[in-house]
């Protein structure tokens, strides 16, 4: 997908790790794409009195988070010798909405979530799965492990099926591996021309199905999924799901998620 107007990459920040992991994460995208970082926190209305201007403790409390997810990101750009130019708002809605209203004029829109696993009610949040379900562009749900640590870098997968906008899903995930220097597992036998277009990247063919975990060339044995690049068709169904399903993708959700839209 192509965003002729996109000005940004946006990071919604809510003061949580999960979403200070979701920023440095969000760097390369930034810095690939030649665009700043946005970090937006969402200070949310109150029930009783939605129209009352926010506390000071509730500015400063955005200011914090802001201010702590900017220091990580600039670290994460420092140690990959790059520059990022980053931009910071403090906004009042339902968080939702507004990083749905920020993706209009974004080149990405990014959030960070914990694995859920099996024994969670569902495996999105509110902010996440709304975002998932209705914004214009592409969204990356980025999950952390359950101590706060950032999931190890690992396999990128993607399925290549009969979707329209399959092409621009898998084109998506080449990028990804170009640019975080990651395999990509796509899952089908239509993989001559993305080779062919992708030398650098190293990719696997694997059917349908398979595990989660699988050794490769030039991967360590054992390595899982982190990164699942997913269509629109996806999106519409990811938030029915309780937990990871049958999905060609093994584990999807739980892991993290690129979402593509035309």
């Amino acid at each position: 997908m192509t965003q002729v107007d996109a000005k940004s990459v946006v990071v919604g920040v809510n003061g949580s790790v999960a979403a200070v992991n979701a920023a440095t994460w969000a760097v390369d995208e930034a810095v690939s794409r030649l665009l700043p970082l946005r970090l937006v926190y969402v200070m949310a209305p109150r029930e009783a009195s939605p129209s009352q201007p926010a506390a000071d403790w509730e500015i400063e409390r955005g200011e914090m988070a802001l201010a702590q997810a900017q220091n990580a990101a600039l670290a994460a750009a420092r140690h990959e010798g790059a520059h990022v130019e980053v931009d910071m708002a403090i906004m009042a809605g339902h968080p939702a909405q507004v990083l749905v209203d920020e993706s209009a004029c974004a080149a990405l829109v990014c959030v960070g979530t914990a694995r859920r696993g099996k024994s969670s009610d569902g495996l999105l949040g509110p902010t996440a799965a709304g975002l998932v379900a209705r914004a214009h562009s592409p969204v990356a749900v980025i999950r952390s492990n359950p101590d706060g640590s950032p999931t190890d870098l690992g396999v990128i997968a993607v399925v290549l099926n009969d979707d329209p906008d399959n092409d621009d899903v898998v084109h998506q995930a080449m990028e990804e591996g170009r640019r975080r220097h990651a395999i990509v597992r796509q899952i089908d036998r239509r993989v001559d021309s993305w080779v062919r277009r992708y030398p650098d990247v190293a990719v696997q063919t694997v059917a349908a199905g398979t595990g989660l975990r699988l050794g490769g060339p030039g991967e360590k044995a054992g390595r899982a999924i982190e990164l699942a690049v997913v269509g629109g068709a996806d999106a519409e169904r990811i938030t029915e799901l309780a937990t990871p399903n049958c999905h060609p993708i093994i584990g999807y959700p739980d892991c993290s998620v690129l979402v593509i839209r035309h």
